[in-house]
C-alpha cells in the first residue's frame, strides 16, 4: 500500500511517500525548482503543488500516480468552511488586496485560499508540468478523488513527530505560525493511539509573533526567523518586560498573545540592508528569552499532565535550536526528540504516516526516523557522465575520506556531495560545505563565501562517540543530536581548538554522526581527527545566499564554480580550482 503525502497550503511545499509503514522518500519542492521555500506563503500561491517532489517520490518507489492507494494533503479545508461558506457558497472578491477592513480575524484572501485548497485534487490532475506528465499519465480525477484525504495541519505536524520518533509513548508538543485554526497543540501518544489534550487557536500564536519581529528587524518572515535567533545572542534582556506584556503565560500550560505594536513600543522598523544597532540585538534577545520561558511553562504543564519521560516536537517553532537546548537542560522531560523537517515541509511526512497507519489498521510501527537522508541520490556513473558532459576536469578518488581530510587540514573549504539528499532545512553531511573548525577566521570566510550576515554562526559535526569530550553533555554519558536541532556548550578546555564553531555565547549547534547514519562522513571525521587531533568539522549547507541547498550534480557544479569554494568532493570524484 502506497500513501502519498502532500504539503502545499503555506510554504516549504513538499511530498513524502510511505509504503506499508516504511518511508520510501521525502523531499521539498525547492530542491527541484531552485525557488527558495518552493513559493512564498501567500494565498494566491496555494494552487501550486509540489509536482517535482511528487515525481521524485514516485520514481524512487518505481510507481506512477495511478498506483498510489491514498493521497494525504496536510490541511483540512472543512475546518474553515463553516465560517467562510456555510451554505456551500462564498464570494471571491475581485480586489482582495484593496480591502482595508475585515470583520473578526479573517482575511479578504480567505475565500481564494479555501477555494484553491478544495480544488487541489483537480489541480493535481490537470496542472502537471509538461515535462513531468509521464509519471502522472493514466490518472483520472475520479481516481484521485477516491483516494484523496485532507488531514488537519496540526495533526500532520503531530503525526510527523510521534509516528517517526524512537518512542512508543510520548508527550507531543507542536508549535508553528498557524494551521486552519490551531497554532499550538498538546497531546499524548501511547498504546499506538494519539489523544490531543489541548490546543491554542489563532490569533494567539508563538510562530506569528516571531514572524512579526522577524519582519520588524528587516528580515523575510517565514524564512529568516533563524537569523533573529542568531542575532539574539548578541543582545541583552532589555525588553523582556515588554515582551512579557505581549506574550503571557496563563499558568495552565497555555498563553495569549496581545497586539505587539512594535513600532509604537520600539520605534521605526529596521530597513532591510541597514546596519544593526544594540536595540535590534536587544529586541531579538528579549523575544528569544520570553519565548523560552513560555515554552518551558508549556512543557512543565504537559509533563505534569502526561507523566511521560519523553517529548516529541514539531512545527516551525521547534526548529529554534536555542530554545530546544534550554528545554533539554532545564525542562522536565528526560528525552526530547524533534522531527528534523519540523517546519511545514514535514507535514507531508506526517499526513502520509497518519493515513498509512489508519488504513493498515495496526498500531505496530516498523519505521523510525533515525536519519533524514530521504532525498535523491546519484551514483558514480551518473556523476561522472555529467562531469564529462560539462567538460569539468576531475580526479577519481580511491580513498574519499583520506584525500578530503588532507584538504580540510590544509584549511581548504570543500563542497561535499554524498548519498541521498537530506529532508528538512539542515544540511547533515549529504549536501554540505565542510571546513576545519580550528581557525576562528573560518566563520568569516564561510559567511563571506555564502554572502551571509557576519553575526551568523556556523555549526559543528562531530563523531557521536566523541561528542561528550568536546561539548557539555549536561550530566548524560553521551550526546545524541543527529539533526542539528539542539545547542550545547563547548567545553572550556576544548574551546580554543574549535573557535570557528563556538558562538559568541559559548554554545554550538551540534550534529552527531554514527557510522550507521552516514558511513562516509563518519570515516571523514575519523581521518580528520587522525591528522589534527580534532574529531569535529564545520558543517554548513551547500548553497549560497538566496539559493536552496543543492540537489543534483548540476546544482553542485554551478554552486562550486560561482563561489569561492576550493574543492568539490562529489561521489568518488574530486574537482579543484586552479589559481
Amino acid at each position: 500500500m502506497h500513501t502519498l503525502g502532500i504539503n502545499a497550503a503555506f510554504h516549504d511545499c513538499s511530498a513524502a511517500l510511505v509504503r506499508d509503514g516504511l518511508v520510501v522518500a521525502a523531499a521539498e519542492e525547492e530542491r527541484f525548482t531552485r525557488i527558495k521555500h518552493g513559493k512564498r506563503p501567500v494565498p494566491f500561491s496555494t494552487w501550486q503543488l509540489p509536482y517535482h517532489a511528487i515525481d521524485y517520490c514516485l520514481q524512487e518507489a518505481g510507481i506512477h500516480l495511478r498506483d498510489v492507494d491514498h493521497i494525504a494533503y496536510s490541511f483540512d479545508p472543512a475546518l474553515l468552511i463553516p465560517a467562510l461558506a456555510p451554505d456551500g457558497r462564498m464570494s471571491l472578491p475581485l480586489e482582495p488586496s484593496a480591502a482595508r477592513h475585515v470583520e473578526g480575524n479573517g482575511s479578504p484572501w480567505d475565500p481564494l485560499f479555501l477555494s484553491y485548497i478544495i480544488n487541489a485534487p483537480r489541480q493535481l490532475v490537470d496542472g502537471v508540468p509538461h515535462h513531468l506528465q509521464q509519471r502522472y499519465a493514466g490518472t483520472t480525477l475520479d481516481h484521485v478523488m477516491a483516494r484523496w484525504q485532507f488531514v488537519e495541519h496540526h495533526l500532520s505536524h503531530e503525526a510527523s513527530a510521534f509516528l517517526a520518533s524512537p518512542y512508543q509513548e510520548a508527550a507531543v508538543l507542536t508549535m508553528d505560525g498557524r494551521g486552519e485554526r490551531a497554532s499550538t497543540s498538546y497531546g499524548h501518544y501511547r498504546d499506538g493511539k494519539y489523544e490531543r489534550l489541548r490546543q491554542i487557536n489563532l490569533p494567539h500564536s508563538l510562530g506569528l509573533l516571531y514572524e512579526e519581529v522577524t519582519r520588524y528587524l528587516g528580515f523575510l518572515h517565514s524564512s529568516d526567523e533563524y537569523k533573529v535567533m542568531a542575532l539574539a545572542s548578541y543582545g541583552r534582556p532589555a525588553y523582556v518586560n515588554e515582551f512579557r506584556e505581549i506574550l503571557r503565560s496563563d499558568d495552565a500550560g497555555g498563553y495569549t498573545v496581545e497586539p505587539s505594536r512594535l513600532v509604537a513600543r520600539f520605534g521605526p522598523a529596521r530597513i532591510r540592508g541597514a546596519s544593526f544597532d544594540a536595540q535590534h540585538m536587544d529586541i531579538a534577545h528579549s523575544l528569544q528569552q520570553v519565548l523560552e520561558e513560555t515554552v518551558l511553562d508549556m512543557a512543565r504543564w504537559l509533563h505534569h499532565t502526561t507523566q511521560s519521560p519523553n517529548l516529541c516536537m514539531a512545527g516551525g517553532v521547534a526548529l529554534n535550536c536555542v530554545m530546544n537546548g534550554r528545554l533539554a537542560a532545564e525542562g522536565p522531560f528526560d528525552n526530547i526528540w524533534v522531527q528534523p523537517a519540523a517546519g511545514d515541509a514535514g507535514t507531508s511526512l506526517g499526513a502520509a504516516l497518519w493515513v498509512d497507519s489508519l488504513n493498515r489498521e495496526t498500531t505496530d510501527r516498523s519505521w523510525e526516523m533515525d536519519h533524514a537522508y530521504l532525498g535523491p541520490a546519484f551514483d558514480d556513473e551518473e556523476i561522472e557522465a555529467f562531469l564529462q558532459r560539462s567538460r569539468t576536469p576531475y580526479t577519481r578518488l580511491d580513498d574519499i575520506a583520506e584525500v578530503t581530510a588532507t584538504l580540510l587540514a590544509d584549511e581548504k573549504i570543500i563542497g561535499w556531495f554524498q548519498g541521498r539528499m537530506e529532508f528538512g532545512p539542515r544540511a547533515l553531511g549529504a549536501r554540505s560545505i565542510l571546513a576545519s573548525p580550528r581557525d576562528s577566521a573560518m566563520q568569516s570566510r564561510l559567511n563571506e563565501l555564502k554572502d551571509r550576515e557576519d553575526f551568523r554562526p556556523v555549526a559543528p559535526v562531530v563523531l557521536a562517540e566523541r561528542a561528550h569530550e568536546w561539548f557539555d553533555a549536561r550530566g548524560k554519558p553521551s550526546i545524541t543530536a543527529p539533526f542539528m536541532l539542539f545547542v550545547f556548550d563547548v567545553l572550556a578546555d576544548k574551546a580554543d581548538q574549535i573557535p570557528a564553531v563556538r558562538h559568541t555565547d559559548g554554545t554550538a549547534r551540534v550534529q552527531t554522526v554514527t557510522r550507521g547514519q552516514h558511513p562516509v562522513l563518519h570515516r571523514l571525521l575519523q581521518a580528520f581527527e587522525q591528522k589534527t587531533g580534532v574529531p569535529v568539522l564545520v558543517n554548513t549547507s551547500f548553497n549560497t545566499r538566496g539559493e536552496p541547498v543543492v540537489c543534483t550534480p548540476r546544482d553542485a557544479l554551478e554552486s562550486f564554480w560561482t563561489s569561492p569554494l576550493d574543492a568539490l568532493v562529489i561521489g568518488s570524484f574530486l574537482v579543484e580550482k586552479t589559481r
